[in-house]
């Protein structure tokens, strides 16, 4: 099954990668693609600098050995200290002492390689709720949250919130952007949470990250921000089929 993240103008994070080696700039373009995140570029902190006037990352990678200023004199600056992003320090070269200077200074997480790309998948999963003040304003914004077909469905929904925390509901109604589910727990206003369940279509099931935008008497509405093309076309056909 594809793993890219469905294109829909929303979802992603945005993601500015500080990287002065062309080809490693490469495989941290492709493997953010594949995750379903936007890159950006820049060779240099001091580029990075231009860059986060123009911009709006939700997270920046920053390898911490670069020409002119380095990362750590760039994890240092008052205005990134005080911007709040989250900054994940990277490096193949970098000792120990250096290591734990990032995280001293303010870095998330430091990675190293040579498992780099690996370790970088799971710290970007616990970021993207970061960007959930972000994606919660671009989704009420959004005409195709009302306008797309829904249909009414009671189909079992497993929760599992970034917390950790996991419970058992079912849905109201569905649609190829978001479903609503009955209330069977307490959740915070623009919340992420995984959810996992079955289409009346026979196939595969569907485990997606989600983010609530709206909370009735009734239940709470979430959107797909995480969706394959696969299930995205399933649930267009079991949408136009209703």
């Amino acid at each position: 099954m594809e793993r890219r993240r469905l294109v829909l103008d929303f979802g992603a994070m945005k993601v500015l990668v500080v990287e002065d080696e062309l080809g490693v700039e490469t495989a941290f373009r492709d493997f953010l693609l594949e995750l379903g995140h936007e890159p950006v570029f820049a060779r240099s902190a001091e580029a990075a600098l231009g860059k986060l006037k123009t911009t709006k990352p939700d997270a920046i990678i920053l390898d911490i050995h670069l020409p002119g200023m380095s990362g750590l004199d760039f994890l240092q600056l008052r205005p990134i200290r005080e911007s709040g992003l989250p900054i994940v320090a990277v490096s193949g070269v970098a000792t120990e002492a250096q290591a734990r200077e990032c995280l001293r200074l303010g870095a998330v997480d430091f990675v190293g390689k040579p498992a780099l790309f690996e370790r970088l998948r799971g710290v970007l999963d616990y970021l993207e709720p970061h960007a959930l003040c972000r994606l919660r304003a671009e989704a009420e914004q959004r005409p195709e949250l009302r306008r797309s077909p829904r249909v009414s469905l009671v189909i079992p929904v497993r929760v599992t919130e970034y917390n950790g925390v996991e419970w058992e509901t079912s849905s109201m109604n569905l649609s190829q952007f978001g479903i609503k589910i009955h209330a069977a727990s307490t959740v915070q206003a623009a919340a992420a949470a995984k959810l996992y369940f079955i289409p009346p279509d026979g196939g595969e099931p569907i485990q997606v990250i989600s983010l609530l935008v709206r909370q009735d008497l009734d239940g709470f509405a979430f959107y797909f921000v995480k969706l394959t093309s696969n299930a995205f076309e399933r649930l267009a056909t079991l949408t136009a089929a209703a």
